[in-house]
């Protein structure tokens, strides 16, 4: 996986202003300090029952994970816990004492007003959840929810939603349409019609965020904005899994960043954007589970995009249909005698053209093996059309989004603009995409490298992954 720094700096070349951390990780919240990025961080499951049953422990949590690390990294929210209820509900008890915890230590360090608190739920804490109108919350979780929603009400925050259309669609026996979960245009005589309050459905992300809106009114709270954590749409899975595919994962993910860009809100709430974040950033080829569950990613682990997605016209995003501007290079702290292995093999047997690389030709400064073998590695990547595969040479190479070009020494693949080659290392592709003119995108930064994955990015708008 890329290093913290590579994160941050295809994050920054991206545009992307949000990502979502699935813990605290030290060396990514450093890589963060300084660039502008909204961050945030998380309680990860198995530290939920000593922060809340312990005061002091919360507050070392915030000291050690966030008073550290503001303002140069800006940290706007904390999710405590992931899918509690659900996941971890011997934690239950202690769920809201925990937000409240932390809470308290923001307060002691005036950090409330800039940090918000919440926890993210699974949709399925919300039964009977079409008509979105007839939605109520578990009612064995009520305990919780109702001191929870006091919580959120009280400071300010929002209820975080994890919003998956594909396990609805997948356990729906074939009752929900595909095209319905994908966004897919569907005609008037096949939208879902809440017949309570005649409320038109066109997909079904917006119906699950409205039964999650009825629910809180079902509990009388009426004020409390979603911000949706997870959503996505996984491109591979297993032969029970068939709806899984590259085609759907983009025409999901395509689909929504347009919708929460274009703030169409959801039928109960117009105009009111919902901001989402995206998940994921990267496959996880070593995550237990079905093939589905390590194939969330808008990127292989080597940063190559697992597909461009469909977004002409609603500017510049990652992986767009209208630049395939990726580069190959050396990857960072690889072993020079590799590089140089390798920088033989595509100068020889490879057949690239590295008459650059010569003394006194564009190429041949700066004179060491990580630039030369980073413009060859590039030469074959472009000559083999960024095939996948022609950027990895035995585990040294990886894509990047970012012009290597420098000086006079344009690479191939290059519009001839200078790119920013951060201290000779590789930028590798990030999850999930950006904007430009739009709202600024969130990503969830999910998965081992930060401990998060993922989920990273938000889909823009608004807020968050």
């Amino acid at each position: 996986m890329p290093s913290p720094t590579q994160v941050v700096a295809l994050l920054k070349a991206q545009n992307i202003r949000h990502v979502r951390l699935y813990d605290a990780d030290r060396s990514m919240l450093l890589a963060l300090a300084n660039s502008g990025i909204e961050v945030t961080v998380s309680v990860p499951n198995d530290q939920l029952l000593g922060i809340g049953q312990s005061n002091a422990t919360a507050a070392n949590w915030v000291a050690r994970n966030v008073i550290a690390h503001v303002p140069a990294t800006n940290i706007t929210a904390i999710a405590v816990g992931s899918e509690v209820l659900t996941a971890l509900p011997n934690a239950a008890p202690v769920l809201v004492s925990a937000l409240k915890f932390i809470q308290s230590a923001l307060v002691a360090s005036n950090l409330d007003r800039q940090i918000k608190v919440s926890t993210p739920h699974a949709s399925s804490i919300i039964l009977d959840s079409f008509p979105p109108s007839q939605a109520f919350f578990n009612s064995s979780w009520k305990p919780v929810m109702v001191p929870l929603l006091k919580f959120l009400q009280s400071t300010g925050s929002y209820l975080m939603l994890n919003v998956y259309p594909y396990y609805d669609y997948m356990q729906s026996n074939g009752v929900i349409p595909l095209d319905y979960a994908l966004f897919r245009p569907l005609p008037p005589n096949k939208e879902a019609v809440d017949a309570n309050t005649l409320l038109h459905y066109i997909n079904v992300f917006d119906a699950i965020v409205d039964a999650a809106y009825f629910a809180m009114s079902d509990l009388n709270f009426t004020n409390i904005p979603i911000v949706v954590t997870e959503s996505g749409w996984p491109s591979k899975g297993n032969s029970r899994e068939p709806d899984a595919t590259v085609e759907n994962a983009n025409t999901y993910n395509s689909n929504l960043i347009r919708h929460v860009q274009n703030n169409t809100g959801t039928p109960k709430h117009p105009g009111i954007a919902v901001s989402t974040y995206i998940y994921e950033l990267y496959n996880e080829d070593l995550r237990p589970g079905s093939v589905s569950e390590k194939n969330w990613g808008l990127f292989n682990s080597n940063g190559e995009p697992v597909y461009k997605l469909h977004l002409t016209g609603a500017g510049t995003v990652l992986a767009n249909d209208t630049t395939n501007q990726t580069f190959c290079v050396a990857k960072e702290g690889a072993n020079p005698k590799m590089l140089q292995a390798a920088l033989d093999w595509a100068c020889g047997p490879g057949k690239v053209e590295c008459s650059p690389l010569l003394q006194g030709q564009p190429c041949y400064e700066p004179d060491n093996v990580v630039a030369h073998a980073t413009y060859a590695f590039n030469a074959y990547y472009q000559k083999m059309a960024k095939s996948p595969g022609t950027c990895d040479f035995k585990g040294v190479a990886t894509v990047t989004t970012t012009d290597p070009s420098h000086g006079s020494c344009i690479f191939p693949g290059s519009g001839g603009k200078n790119g920013t080659f951060i201290n000779g290392t590789s930028l590798a592709p990030s999850s999930n995409s950006t904007t430009s003119g739009c709202a600024s995108q969130y990503i969830d930064s999910g998965g081992s490298l930060m401990s998060v994955v993922i989920i990273g990015v938000l889909a823009m708008s608004a807020v968050f992954l």
